[in-house]
């Protein structure tokens, strides 16, 4: 499909939407802020004045909560309010397995198709096309969504039906999130030593504690780098997500409890829409450096 369209221009949406320039693509945007679609205006994008006006073609959601979802595809406005045929929604949001297949049902009895395509590797990724996609969706769709998947990342595993791909994400998001925990409290141990943490991470490069989170984040927590790659509010949202499915399967998550309220702390002090560096301010008093 050769017309691209974004909703949702934030940290990700905005990054996938860039990549998307960089291509050649030139995307049609829109975001319930003006400003965020004039910013992507002046790079080349094309803006959309409603989410009706990207219907029939490839879109591309990056939005922060199934809420949201099935407003900008079901809303007064969305994009299934008119002619639907042809749309194929790629929705890179991370939303629970179960609203994922609920919204993807009724997209497709209006004659549009769905893809569920949770990502890991955040904005860097998106921008360098190097992001790790999660798929769900039949194998006739994701076919259709791949070649512009393939520009926004470098892995693409299709793991089953729709709502798979976010089942896949649940797992990656545990990972991630206990993850950071583990890196901000190693970072704080380096940074009550005063030991440089360039050299520590020269040093761990290559044992069994190196990741490509520990290669990634280890220095920007180690600084209390905030610029932004993520959401201390979104990761809550996936933690929550993941604490709500394994209750219905009755598996206990400890350590992912333990994660996600330390990460509510943070929402609670108002840093919610802060990088996921901000949980050094446990460690640092609230100071940022």
């Amino acid at each position: 499909m050769s017309e691209v369209g974004v909703i949702g221009l934030g940290v990700m949406g905005s990054a996938i939407a860039r990549r998307l320039l960089a291509a050649g693509h030139r995307p049609h945007v829109y975001d319930v802020r003006p400003e965020a679609v004039a910013e992507l205006e002046a790079e080349g994008a094309v803006p959309a004045a409603r989410p009706a006006d990207l219907a029939g073609r490839l879109v591309v959601l990056s939005l922060n909560s199934a809420t949201i979802v099935e407003r900008a595809v079901f809303g007064p406005d969305g994009v299934l309010s008119g002619d639907s045929k042809g749309t194929l929604f790629v929705d890179m949001s991370s939303i629970d397995p179960a609203s994922t297949r609920d919204i993807a049902e009724r997209a497709e009895r209006q004659g549009a198709a769905w893809v569920d395509a949770p990502l890991s590797g955040g904005a860097p990724g998106a921008l360098r096309g190097e992001l790790t996609l999660m798929l769900g969706g039949s194998d006739e769709d994701v076919a259709r969504a791949l070649p512009v998947l393939r520009i926004l990342a470098s892995r693409t595993t299709h793991l089953g039906p729709v709502g798979s791909g976010q089942l896949g994400k649940l797992v990656n998001q545990v990972l991630v999130g206990c993850g950071f925990a583990a890196l901000a409290e190693a970072a704080a141990l380096v940074r009550a030593a005063g030991l440089p943490a360039e050299q520590i991470l020269a040093a761990l490069t290559g044992g069994r504690a190196d990741s490509a989170l520990l290669q990634e984040f280890f220095t920007k927590f180690a600084t209390v780098d905030l610029s932004p790659t993520g959401r201390v509010a979104n990761m809550v949202k996936d933690l929550e997500i993941a604490r709500d499915f394994a209750r219905t399967r009755n598996v206990p998550l400890p350590m992912t409890t333990a994660v996600s309220e330390l990460h509510r702390w943070l929402v609670a002090r108002d840093h919610g829409a802060s990088d996921n560096a901000a949980l050094m301010l446990y460690y640092t008093g609230g100071a940022e450096a």
